[in-house]
């Protein structure tokens, strides 16, 4: 079957293999505003991938509930202890060895929940469960292509499952890397139900549908599904339900979504594009080669994204960029203050751009009355947050901008560097248009004022890459009129700083700015740490030994 003879036209060029099979996984049917919906109807879609074929390989394990769920799988299939499991070779392999740390925390963290879990029902006099090796995968045949050029539906729920002995009850249990996702939403959690209620035992292969275990038994009477934080040992019950309850709640909350999944066109770049088989024939996002100021890769791995924020990170710690960047892991410490402040102040912005957004009137913020209070912020904190929002309405772009001019609140822009093979990504704190060109700002909050001796774009070097994104033309518009702006908020003033995206020293020095920081981040394949001042505060600090060994010949001895 020709690809792109598709009704559904979800396919596009550069693509070839077999659409004929749907796979939908529960990660599908999130609400995620910044997906790209033709994108996750492709996704669905594992045996389309891109021509010629894509590299795939990867230097390090950047998956952090991969050697997880390995470990487990020794642990509860073949019944080894937690210490030789993790001793296994190749268990935690192509890890950094942080990540391997961490692996054992995450690893122990989970069995704690769950034998706690399980000892609670026991006591309840529920039944015992116990692990089951086989996925389950929910699998609908067709004897024709349907509309949508499919002849086979699988529908899958990544996790851990246990049943009772006698099979009428089924549990799956979603691990996530830190505390348990709060965005699984109605759709999420009934598919994962259905998926537990009456799917089959099955094997993967790879490219190529799932294959029926044999001696699959009686589909069971309930079905649990539980959500359990591996970092810090919370689990939470989402589900607990009988077989008319998960048929009710497919239909009325999953079923509509699936649906709709699967048929829509729109195309969002962003995040998604990196993954996506179908990023070289797409007419998005923007090409830009040889943005990065970076050759090809002379050892070619998985395309990857990058902000302004990982290069930030990387050239303080290749091992903190890797830990907290990559793999997300956090220790669950409260950030620091000015953090919290920074996340507050940001916040209240946000909420009142968008109403000016939404309105579509000549008010900015100073029209706005300020907040009394800030949540998550003490008293104590609030009062110098408060005097910066305060500070900000006198320096609001919005305040007197016409009701016709677009008004777009943290969106994502996306640059594709074929180059270097990656995705480029930001999210301006605002973006308006002015009289035909476009203004991008950047607003910052700061307890002292900038040292005048380092340059602005290597001081903040969003700034330079937003210079690169604008020149490269990712938003378009009128250049006379188009320009970057970086809005900084005191306790008692603010400054704006305006910087011309189109200036050729401008351009020069953002290249130089961003190359420095791209080359060293593309090359790197191991990720070292590098002990110094971003250990205070590294939320992987715990897991890393040349930082904890840092931390501790800089506390004060007695």
């Amino acid at each position: 079957m020709n690809i792109t003879e598709l009704s559904s036209q979800v396919t596009l060029n550069g693509t070839g293999g077999d659409p004929r099979l749907v796979r939908v996984g529960l990660p599908l049917l999130r609400d995620d505003p910044r997906g790209c919906p033709r994108g996750m109807a492709l996704r669905a879609r594992p045996l389309v991938v891109q021509v010629p074929e894509r590299v795939r390989r990867r230097p390090v394990n950047d998956f952090a509930l991969g050697p997880v769920m390995g470990v487990l799988d020794l642990v509860e299939h073949q019944k080894k202890e937690v210490s030789a499991a993790l001793a296994t070779p190749w268990a935690t392999r192509g890890c950094h060895p942080a990540h391997a740390h961490w692996t054992r925390t995450a690893v122990e963290n989970y069995l704690a929940a769950r034998e706690r879990e399980e000892r609670t029902r026991r006591t309840a006099g529920h039944p015992q469960t116990i692990p089951v090796k086989d996925e389950w995968v929910a699998i609908s045949r067709l004897s024709a292509p349907d509309p949508r050029g499919a002849l086979r539906y699988e529908r899958t729920a990544w996790g851990r499952r246990y049943a009772s002995r006698d099979g009428e009850v089924r549990e799956l249990w979603l691990p996530s890397v830190n505390a348990v996702k709060e965005d699984r939403g109605p759709a999420e959690i009934a598919a994962a139900a259905a998926v537990a209620m009456w799917g089959v035992p099955a094997k993967a292969g790879f490219g190529r549908p799932y294959s029926e275990v044999t001696g699959r038994g009686a589909a069971p009477k309930r079905v649990r599904v539980l959500a359990v934080g591996c970092g810090d040992a919370e689990v939470r019950l989402l589900a607990d339900w009988d077989a008319h309850e998960v048929s009710r709640q497919y239909e009325t909350q999953a079923q509509p979504v699936l649906k709709h999944l699967l048929g829509r066109m729109e195309l969002n770049p962003g995040s998604d594009c990196v993954g996506c088989e179908g990023l070289m024939g797409c007419p998005q996002p923007t090409r830009a080669p040889g943005l990065l100021g970076v050759p090809a890769a002379s050892r070619p791995r998985r395309r990857r994204s990058v902000s302004a924020a990982d290069l930030r990170v990387h050239d303080e710690c290749p091992a903190k960029f890797h830990l907290t960047r990559v793999l997300h892991l956090k220790d669950g410490l409260p950030e620091n203050a000015a953090i919290r402040r920074g996340r507050a102040v940001d916040a209240v912005l946000n909420e009142q751009h968008d109403a000016r957004r939404t309105e579509r009137t000549s008010r900015g913020c100073r029209d706005i009355p300020p907040p009394a209070a800030l949540p998550g912020l003490s008293e104590e904190e609030a009062e110098p947050a408060l005097r910066m929002l305060h500070q900000h309405r006198t320096v609001c772009p919005l305040h007197g901008l016409p009701p016709d001019e677009r008004v777009l609140v943290q969106p994502r822009l996306t640059v594709f560097d074929p180059v270097a093979d990656v995705v480029v990504v930001a999210d301006p704190d605002l973006l308006y248009t002015d009289a035909g060109g476009w203004v991008w700002r950047e607003t910052k909050t700061a307890g002292a004022r900038l040292w005048e001796g380092r340059p602005l774009l290597e001081s903040h070097p969003q700034l330079a890459l937003a210079v690169l994104m604008m020149a490269a033309g990712v938003l378009g518009g009128d250049r006379r009129r188009s320009r970057i702006e970086l809005e900084i908020l005191y306790e008692n003033g603010a400054a704006c700083e305006v910087v011309d995206p189109f200036d050729e020293p401008t351009l020069a020095e953002a290249r130089a700015v961003v190359t420095r920081l791209a080359e060293p981040w593309a090359d790197d394949e191991t990720y070292p740490a590098a002990p110094g001042r971003p250990c205070a505060g590294c939320e992987a600090l715990a897991w890393c030994e040349a930082g904890r060994a840092k931390a501790q010949d800089e506390t004060p001895k007695r």
